[in-house]
């Protein structure tokens, strides 16, 4: 029975419990489950804090995991790896401090830097050869140079407008670009590839929507190279052997740009669909 840890709370939770679900697997119902056994697919999941979740994993006490790749990293478990991108909790790492004080990552070199994610920042720090006095919290990092415990501060940027609320700047490179992955231990286990396909099956049910469309079999040309599909479209005839039936697979984002563009060769009674599931 193959063991996989899911966040039991915060930004990833509910995201990768819906992931999941779409995947076909049974999951918890009360949020207070800590345990639930889905005997149809041989599984278990145990709902662990997201910071744990690659130490069980590493460890080799449950098999597989998702968390967030700053997660990861900041474990330091050499025997949990990233298996997959899943495209959803995404956010970037940045270093901040006093206006004008810092330019570069080398101006850290002997300050003191507050962070909730100690092992990434360390480790980025070590590839850049700064040694710096780490102060770790566990939240509210931004105030940590107002009230006087550090010279600078490495968290999650978003739109960067609660550190200029703070007083603070954002200086040096990306620390790091995360999002939510899969992850797996030491030794792969039975089922961890039906998980791995099933999860990339949703994540193209999400970003792919099927287009229906009726057309002049003469236009073909002109709209396969508005939408080529993933491989090519399908092409099926109609009563009228001067029209065709096709089919083919959209990026979700753009498909209405394309709809237009496809109107404008010529094509009639456009169709979207959404897409449930999906192996490619």
């Amino acid at each position: 029975m193959l063991r996989i840890a899911v966040p039991n709370k915060g930004s990833l939770a509910d995201t990768a419990a819906d992931m999941l679900a779409e995947a076909g697997y049974t999951g918890r119902r009360d949020a207070k489950d800590l345990h639930v056994i889905d005997p149809q697919n041989d599984v278990e999941f145990f709902y662990l804090r997201p910071k744990d979740i690659a130490t069980y994993v590493g460890s080799g006490a449950l098999d597989v995991g998702i968390t967030g790749r700053d997660l990861l990293l900041d474990a330091r478990m050499p025997g949990a790896q990233e298996v997959e991108s899943l495209g959803f909790g995404g956010s970037t790492f940045r270093f901040a401090g006093p206006p004008g004080r810092f330019d570069s990552v080398k101006d850290l070199e002997g300050m003191r830097v507050a962070t909730a994610y100690p092992g990434l920042v360390d480790g980025f720090l070590d590839e850049h050869g700064v040694a710096v006095d780490l102060v770790p919290l566990d939240g509210a990092v931004e105030s940590a140079v107002r009230l006087g415990v550090a010279d600078a501060v490495a968290d999650v940027v978003s739109t960067g407008t609660t550190l200029r609320q703070a007083g603070l700047e954002i200086f040096g490179p990306v620390i790091l670009e995360s999002d939510a992955v899969l992850i797996a231990g030491p030794d792969q286990k039975d089922g961890t590839e039906t998980l791995l396909r099933r999860l990339r099956g949703v994540m193209v049910a999400r970003r792919f929507v099927l287009v229906d469309y009726d057309l002049p079999a003469a236009l073909l040309d002109q709209a396969a190279a508005v939408a080529p599909g993933i491989e090519s479209p399908t092409i099926s005839p109609l009563r009228d052997p001067e029209w065709v039936a096709v089919r083919v697979m959209v990026a979700r984002h753009g498909v209405n740009r394309v709809m237009d563009e496809l109107y404008a060769i010529g094509a009639r009674a456009i169709l979207v669909t959404a897409i449930h599931a999906a192996r490619l």
